[in-house]
């Protein structure tokens, strides 16, 4: 009895500390986001090679970010944790590409980020349905449906303009910022309320 007590102290204190991790990767993510959507909008005199910059900054965060959220969150299965940091890998590609060909185009830019949205929010909607022990299916699943539509609108609009597309991303990324930041809080209570998180104990030898 004794050793399985230790065991169930020792899993819960690793899923303390798990949620604790989570809302504090997932509040970075979202508070960097929120400010480069706020930017994107009302920074005056912006060109496209200020939002592709702003853009290519909030993805290598946001890539960097899921990599180690994928990596961390031992408690989601394998496929959700390895579709986790496929996504941070893809972001870090897409920001780094983005800041180092700042001389693109208003619709080469646009293309990108929504050929990448729609990609990111297919994965965020697939976790959510396939995996049934992942945390706030519903949060991910929304963000989700949020960021393909948000793809499809960029995707779609040919023409468009600086302007629009300062707004459009711009919009998404405040939305998307305050979604995750809704989320860490959650996840931050979530860990609150289990109590505070008791030291692992080693095995004795």
């Amino acid at each position: 009895m004794s050793n399985q007590g230790n065991m169930m102290d020792t899993a819960q204190a690793r899923l303390e500390s798990v949620s604790r991790g989570s809302a504090i990767l997932v509040g970075i993510f979202g508070a960097v986001t929120v400010v480069v959507g706020v930017l994107a909008m009302i920074w005056p005199g912006k060109t496209v090679v200020v939002l592709a910059l702003l853009f290519g900054i909030q993805l290598v965060v946001a890539g960097i970010i899921r990599f180690v959220e994928g990596l961390a969150r031992t408690e989601e299965s394998g496929g959700t944790r390895t579709m986790l940091a496929l996504l941070g890998v893809l972001s870090v590609i897409v920001g780094v590409w983005a800041i180092r060909h700042l001389g693109l185009t208003v619709l080469t830019l646009a293309l990108v980020l929504g050929i990448y949205w729609i990609i990111h929010g297919m994965i965020e909607v697939f976790v959510a349905i396939t995996d049934h022990g992942a945390e706030y299916r519903g949060t991910h699943a929304m963000l989700g449906v949020l960021s393909v539509l948000a793809g499809i609108v960029l995707v779609a609009w040919p023409g468009v303009s600086l302007a629009a597309l300062a707004w459009v991303t711009g919009l998404w990324l405040v939305v998307l910022g305050i979604g995750e930041l809704a989320l860490a809080f959650r996840l931050r209570r979530h860990g609150a309320a289990m109590g505070p998180a008791a030291p692992i104990q080693p095995r004795p030898a």
